[in-house]
């Protein structure tokens, strides 16, 4: 009944009748500074963000599709990224593929976005419930679900380059889907980029996303595609280089892969601080501790291991030289 009541109270049925006065609150004192509504939403955020109590992330609007023949920059390089059913690359099956081409010139200029894929794709069983957690994939999405190859390979075939975000972990499962990625050269936005030089708290894609003031769905192949080529284009603070052009030049020099086979087992803690990794032979590769440094560092580093690890001036240790090409394959 209280609408009903509420309904009366909105007429006089007894003029006689008079309630008693009800005390009206002092009205407030006028803003000394009152809000000023903007009018776009970037002097919105601009208002917000002068005050120096926050920070505004913009939602990451993937760039527009154009045709590669009106894109004034030659060369194309091309973004992939997988999600799979686990880490393992001879085990474990890639459920989606996301790939993002775009243009850019010898001085390591992004210039246009000239196509696009997107494809769930049915493993041979089900998706583990921890990768559906991670991705929000499901058995369902992918039930009857394949990649076309023969759009896959037109993407990749013409790149000049293919990067990935961690492309030590992509490329194995991208050369098992399509051997069109077998012998292209490869860049990691992960490992050859100085993030942390160039003041970001970590080189996972959430953190450079949020710290370049964005934000976007990710944990999904193409989506997360988008967003490292949106961090690769931003000028850094301070240079304004570019993240890509930092990526183009470190694809373009040689590196060196170093193993320490057969070296003490008492020095492994002194190779492990100097950055060195263990292969346990199961790849193909040697059973030996092992790191990859720039060409230019080789001599300082067979010095390394002669002087320090094996005490021995004559020790020839086991190297390998690696262009673009090679690196980041499995075996």
């Amino acid at each position: 009944m209280k609408a009903l009541s509420g309904q009366f109270d909105l007429f006089d049925l007894d003029p006689g009748y008079r309630e008693t006065p009800r005390r009206v609150a002092p009205a407030r004192p006028a803003r000394k500074h009152p809000i000023v509504a903007p009018g776009t939403e970037d002097e919105l955020v601009q208002l917000l963000e002068d005050t120096g109590r926050f920070k505004v992330l913009r939602k990451l609007v993937p760039r527009p599709i154009i045709d590669r023949a009106s894109s004034r920059f030659q060369r194309l390089a091309v973004l992939v990224d997988v999600e799979t059913t686990g880490l393992n690359h001879a085990r474990d099956e890639v459920i989606e593929i996301g790939a993002v081409a775009f243009t850019y010139d010898d001085a390591g200029m992004i210039g246009d976005v000239v196509g696009v894929l997107s494809a769930l794709r049915q493993p041979s069983g089900p998706i583990p419930a921890e990768i559906t957690r991670l991705t929000g994939i499901t058995d369902e999405m992918v039930a009857g679900q394949s990649v076309d190859l023969g759009a896959l390979d037109a993407l990749i075939e013409p790149a000049d380059l293919v990067i990935a975000h961690n492309a030590g972990f992509d490329r194995p499962f991208c050369e098992r889907l399509s051997p069109s990625f077998i012998p292209k050269p490869w860049a990691c936005s992960v490992t050859e980029i100085r993030w942390a030089d160039h003041g970001f708290e970590g080189n996972k894609l959430g953190y450079l996303v949020g710290q370049s003031g964005l934000f976007h769905d990710g944990h999904r192949a193409t989506d997360d595609c988008h967003a490292v080529l949106e961090i690769l284009a931003r000028p850094l603070a301070g240079s304004g280089v570019t993240p890509f052009a930092e990526l183009y030049a470190a694809s373009q020099r040689l590196r060196v892969r170093v193993w320490a086979e057969n070296s003490p087992f008492e020095t492994k803690d002194h190779l492990k601080a100097r950055g060195y990794r263990w292969s346990d032979g199961s790849d193909g590769r040697p059973k030996a501790w092992w790191a990859e440094i720039a060409e230019e560092n080789l001599d300082e580093e067979l010095r390394f291991l002669r002087e320090d690890i094996y005490r021995w001036p004559e020790a020839e240790p086991l190297t390998q030289r690696l262009s673009a090409a090679d690196r980041f394959k499995a075996a």
